[in-house]
Parts: structure tokens; C-alpha cells; sequence
């Protein structure tokens, strides 16, 4: 039976997730396959690698950087989130990414971008021996690349951009791929209810020559609340396991403050500690049979 891990994103309010999976990884817990979607596919890398505690280190460490994320570089770069320097320059110099790690474990590990050509989800894997680890790390960027803060990511021939704008939960994907036991961590709290988007008249004026991207922006949260009820539906069907935050995080997109990073961090290890027992059992594992 294949157990999978659907990672929401969320930008920081994805220290929750660091949280969780490095709970995982310190007790021995693994899975066959990972899904991340932006935020979720920048941080669950790190447990195909086997670097616990990396995700909030780093985070913390550049937080009041501003070659990391500031106006600074979005009005230099175009991305509120440097794209040089956050995804090729900290995991390349300054806490260094272990792709060799990567490439030899055996789990799978997708990436979800959106093609703004299509308004369409884009599935992608990720990490397997051969890789070009260039193509790698772009392919994290454009699943993370939020709109009206980034740049549209070109690669293989697709223009692409936040996963999350047309699948941000994507527990189908993986039972399609034959993940039979999913864990799925979201970074919203029990009862959240996702709302029209507000800023929709200037996404539709900065994205006009994209306009099935436009309607998938529009319709957003119609599938993002579908997807929780699904959620919610499968859960109680005993066909995956949710944690997620027990209270509205008190962290926002960016944040600056590396003592908000570690308490939501903290946050993820509280919730992830206590239900250690129910995902052991569920995944069929123990940290001794990992």
C-alpha cells in the first residue's frame, strides 16, 4: 500500500509544515511518495534530503536579508522572493542542499505549478537520479512563484507560476498516482473558509493576456473550499489523515521576525508530536520499521 504526504502551501505559514515533517523525519517516519505545492514544495524537499531542522533554520537566518524577500528585490528583480538568491544561492552556498541525498532516496517527490497559458495545474517530479539540478530548483521556484509578487517561470517549454492558484491540496493527484494512505498536512486551521479573491481587478489587468489564468484566479476559492470538503469527505472515510494548525497562524506570507518563524514553527512540532501515535498507525509504521 502506498502512503503518500500532500503538502499544502501557504508561503510561511509553511514553518508549520517545517515543523511537522521534521517531527517526521526525527522519529524515523517516512512515506513512498510527496507532493508540494509552492511553500509545501519548498520546505518538503528537505525530508526527501534528510535534513531536518534546515527550512526554518534558513528562513530565520536571512529573514531581515533583503537579498531574501523585500520590496527591495521586487522592485529590483520583479520577486518579492529573490529568485537568484533564494533558490539558487542559499542552497548552493549558504545552507547547502543535499542533492545527492535527494536523488538516492527512493520516495517520490512532485511539484505542482499552474500554467498560465492554460489556467491548468501542472504536475511535475522531481529529484531522481540525473536530474539537471538547475531545472530542479526552477521548477520549486515557479511552483512557489506567487502572483502579482513574481515572475512568471520558463521552463521546458511552459510558462508557469504558484501552484496554488489551481490545486492547492492536491489529494486527488496523488490517489490518482496510487497513493492509497495519504497524509495530508494543511496550513489552515479547522473551519477556514477561502473568499473571493480581493485584489482580482488588478490580477486581471496584470495578467490580461492570460485569460484562462485569470478565470482559474476567479474561481480559486470555489476550489479550494471543494478540495477541504473532499478532504474532509476522504478523512472520514478513513482514506488519509489531516493535521493542521489549531489555531489561525499568527504569521503571514512574509514575515521578518524569526521569532514568529520558530513559534509557528514549534506550533507544527506540537501538533505533529501529538498525533505521532494516530500517523504511525495509520501509515502502518513505526519509527523501528522505517
Amino acid at each position: 500500500m502506498k502512503r503518500g504526504l500532500v503538502l499544502e502551501g501557504g508561503a510561511l505559514r509553511g514553518m508549520f509544515t517545517c515543523g511537522v515533517i521534521d517531527v517526521l523525519m526525527e522519529r524515523g517516519i517516512g512515506v513512498d511518495g510527496i507532493v508540494g505545492v509552492s511553500a509545501g514544495a519548498c520546505f518538503g524537499v528537505n525530508m526527501k534530503s534528510g535534513q531536518a531542522g534546515r527550512g526554518v533554520r534558513y528562513n530565520k537566518r536571512f529573514a531581515r536579508d533583503k537579498r531574501y524577500s523585500s520590496l527591495h528585490s521586487l522592485l529590483t528583480t520583479g520577486d518579492l522572493f529573490n529568485a537568484r538568491f533564494c533558490y539558487h544561492v542559499v542552497p548552493t552556498q549558504y545552507d547547502k542542499f543535499d542533492f545527492d541525498a535527494f536523488e538516492r532516496n527512493p520516495m517520490a517527490y512532485y511539484v505542482v505549478a499552474t500554467d498560465v497559458v492554460t489556467g491548468q495545474a501542472v504536475y511535475h517530479a522531481i529529484g531522481r537520479p540525473g536530474d539537471d539540478r538547475h531545472a530542479t530548483l526552477e521548477w520549486i521556484r515557479a511552483s512557489s512563484s506567487m502572483p502579482l509578487v513574481s515572475r512568471v517561470v520558463h521552463i521546458d517549454g511552459l510558462s508557469l507560476l504558484d501552484g496554488g492558484l489551481t490545486d492547492s491540496v492536491p489529494l486527488e493527484f496523488m490517489q490518482r498516482e496510487g497513493y492509497e494512505r495519504n497524509l495530508v498536512v494543511l496550513t489552515q486551521p479547522q473551519g477556514y473558509v477561502k473568499k473571493p479573491m480581493g485584489m482580482l481587478p488588478l490580477f486581471r489587468f496584470k495578467y490580461r493576456h492570460y485569460p484562462r489564468l485569470v478565470d482559474a484566479m476567479a474561481a480559486r476559492h470555489v476550489m479550494y473550499n471543494r478540495q477541504l470538503a473532499l478532504v474532509a469527505e476522504q478523512e472520514r472515510a478513513g482514506r488519509c489523515l489531516v493535521l493542521r494548525p489549531e489555531h489561525k497562524l499568527e504569521i503571514n506570507h512574509t514575515c521578518h521576525d524569526p521569532q514568529v518563524m520558530q513559534r509557528v514553527y514549534d506550533h507544527g512540532r506540537e501538533v505533529a508530536t501529538r498525533h505521532l501515535a494516530a500517523i504511525e498507525r495509520y501509515l502502518g509504521q513505526t519509527a523501528s520499521q522505517a
